[in-house]
Parts: C-alpha cells; structure tokens; sequence
C-alpha cells in the first residue's frame, strides 16, 4: 500500500475504492475496505503489523466500499452514519450489489474465487457497523483524532474522515480524481456544498474514493466538473431533448477515463448519470 504520510496508508491502484489505513499510539483505524478478496485480506495483514485494527469506518454504502467488511471480521468495531447502515448491501432493481462484487472476481482477483463466501453466507456475516451516528461523530484514539464528517451528496450518509493532527483527509467518493465521477442517485447540490466545506479543512493530503492521492486543488477540479455535468444536461432539457438524445450529445466521454477494472461500464456511467440528472431538473422547470 501506499504511504500517504507518517502513520498513514492507502491502495490506490486496484479495482475498486482507495481503501486505507492510519496507524496510532493505541492501535489502527481502517477507512473503507477492498472490494476484491485477496486484496481485503492482505490489506488486514499489513495493517495488523502495526497493531490491532480497534476501528472500522465506511465511507459509504456502494458496495465497493463495504464488500471487504466480510473479511476484517473480529477487527474492531465498525462504524458509519446511519444512512450507510440502512443501505448497506441493499439489493435493488437496478444492482444487487453481491453479484457487482463477484463479477470482478475473473478479471481482477482470480484467485479470490476461493475466498469468495457464497451469497447466504455472506449476507450472515457481512459485518455491518455496529455503531451509527447522524451528522458528525469525532473519535480519538491515542494521539490521533478522526472528524467524521457529514459530506452528503454523492450519496446522503456519505462522510469524509478528517485526521487533523496528519493533515489527511478520506473523502469516500465525493472526489473522483482524474477517473469518471459516477452520479446515479446523487444531489449535486448538496455535492458541491460537502467539497466546498473540505476546502476549509487543514490538510495537505487527500485520500479520494477514486484515482491517485491529491492536494486541495482538486477539489476546485471536482467541483467544476460536476458543474459542467449539470450544466450540460440543463441545456438538453431546456432544448426539450430526449434522454437518449442527451446521452448522445454529452461531451464527457474522453474528459476522464473510468476507474481501473471498470473501462468497459464507460457508455454505462455515461447513460446512468444523465438518468440520476435529467428527471431532477425537467422536473424543476
């Protein structure tokens, strides 16, 4: 894994979330966990080197966040907003989140097929937080403090993990760096709002849920982008085209490439942010 700074680790370069870890004076606090399976349990390894892992924290509920909880069961208690907790592994018309996790298997973590649970025995011990929280919770752990901090908008329990004495922030997906932001259920509203108030934050190092570790700047990147993404989609509806139409006519396409592993879901990411902008703002004219 990558050093992010003194005590601080993270993956960047698999498919899936930067899940990551920050060691302390009292034992270790994992920030989201990897989706493939032979990557969560190294992952595990590497962390308990330093200590025990006394702390979980998810980020979000998309299940590349989350998928991993199976396999750091027994290390530490996990924790998340309560919105993440009354989504996590939900199973919907448009994604059952199980299957998204085990179609990875073939191409990126082969040899996790052994170590994939089947579906029942996953849904048993899936690892759920344990303890939920509205708005912000603070946690301190031997010398070292996590702020974790209401970000709503790429999805409503969304949080970033503040760690201010190693000016380091986890944002969970509300900062794609360099790759495709995925929109689908997202309030860009409330998006822009959380990435403005991470521009207050004291860091000098971001932990993005996608794409290589970066500094403030590209919260500026983030924040013009979606702007751009609503903007574009604003001026299909007011030329009262269809969604298809917009589709076609998004420029974005070569702006970003999708994150590793997912390069062949690029028209998919495409056509599912157009659909989570298109109703919301022909709806408001």
């Amino acid at each position: 894994m990558e050093k992010v700074t003194e005590g601080v680790f993270a993956e960047t370069k698999l498919r899936g979330c930067n899940p990551g870890y920050v060691v302390t004076s009292d034992g270790v606090v994992v920030i989201d966990t990897p989706q493939l399976p032979t990557y969560a349990n190294k992952m595990r390894k590497e962390a308990e080197k330093h200590g025990p892992i006394l702390y979980l924290i998810n980020t979000e509920h998309h299940v590349d966040h989350i998928f991993g909880n199976y396999f750091f069961r027994g290390a530490g208690t996990v924790i998340s907003h309560i919105e993440v907790y009354n989504e996590f592994m939900t199973v919907s018309p448009e994604i059952n989140p199980y299957e998204y996790a085990k179609e990875a298997l073939a191409t990126d973590d082969p040899e996790g097929e052994a170590l994939f649970p089947d579906e029942k025995t996953y849904f048993a011990n899936m690892n759920k937080p344990t303890i939920t929280f509205e708005g912000n919770m603070t946690l301190r752990l031997g010398d070292t403090t996590f702020e974790m901090i209401s970000t709503p908008g790429h999805t409503p329990g969304q949080i970033a993990v503040y760690v201010p004495e190693k000016k380091v922030v986890f944002t969970g997906d509300t900062i794609f760096n360099g790759v495709q932001t995925w929109h689908y259920a997202s309030d860009i509203e409330q998006w822009i709002d959380s990435l403005k108030m991470l521009k207050t934050l004291d860091v000098e190092f971001i932990v993005p849920g996608h794409g290589p570790i970066c500094g403030k700047g590209e919260i500026d990147v983030q924040i013009a982008f979606l702007y751009e993404w609503l903007a574009a989609v604003s001026v299909c509806v007011s030329k009262g085209m269809s969604k298809e139409e917009c589709v076609q006519s998004i420029p974005f396409c070569d702006r970003f490439p999708v994150d590793i592993g997912q390069e062949y879901m690029l028209d998919h990411v495409i056509e599912n942010n157009v659909s989570a902008l298109y109703d919301k703002i022909a709806q408001s004219k």
